[in-house]
């Protein structure tokens, strides 16, 4: 696996409209969510409103066809960005932060969607989620951030610690739309000290 990063500015065409492809696999034909309707620059494709020109992703690739296993996006929280927006809930009466040292990672998958029938429904991660997680966290931590947050099903806790990774929860648990959510927030360290899985910026 290899991990590239870029803004949708930079990215290759070709790579970004594979990225919505997959995005609309993974979360709304495979997880079944509802996604708000932002129109995406190919058909079938996945895209919102904090899908920007300068957002930043880490995209997951397979060594064996250059197929994406995984994807990330990354949002600094002094601008719009998916938790305060749209799940502010999930901080309780807390600030909702806007720090340059503070990003959230949302649209996180790390799944091989050419492998489907052999993983359970619902299922996003894969071997590969250690290798991305990092990769992640390293990305941002080269650009000064401390601290990821993220709005995530409960689950991602047991993905989290399952791959070494420290999170705490941020707020209080809520449903929403029948699914357990939480805001959990970690360090970047790891991923400053992990150089075993460089990714490529472009």
């Amino acid at each position: 696996m290899r991990c590239i990063s870029g803004t949708m500015q930079n990215l290759p065409q070709e790579l970004w409209q594979r990225l919505e492809r997959y995005r609309f696999r993974v979360f709304v034909q495979h997880l079944g969510w509802d996604m708000p309707h932002v129109p995406a620059s190919v058909p079938g494709g996945e895209r919102d409103q904090f899908d920007q020109p300068d957002t930043l992703y880490v995209i997951a690739l397979s060594d064996n066809d250059g197929e994406i296993i995984g994807c990330a996006r990354l949002l600094p929280t002094l601008r719009p960005y998916l938790l305060r927006e749209v799940f502010p809930m999930l901080l309780g009466d807390q600030p909702l932060p806007s720090r340059a040292d503070l990003w959230e990672l949302s649209r996180f998958a790390a799944l091989d969607l050419s492998a489907l029938s052999k993983r359970r429904q619902g299922q996003v991660s894969s071997p590969h989620a250690r290798k991305l997680i990092r990769a992640v966290m390293g990305c941002v931590a080269r650009r000064g951030g401390h601290e990821l947050i993220t709005a995530s099903p409960v689950a991602m806790a047991r993905l989290l610690r399952h791959n070494g990774i420290a999170a705490s929860c941020a707020g209080p648990v809520c449903l929403v739309d029948g699914e357990r959510l939480c805001a959990f927030r970690m360090s970047t360290k790891l991923g400053l000290l992990n150089r075993r899985h460089p990714v490529s910026v472009v």
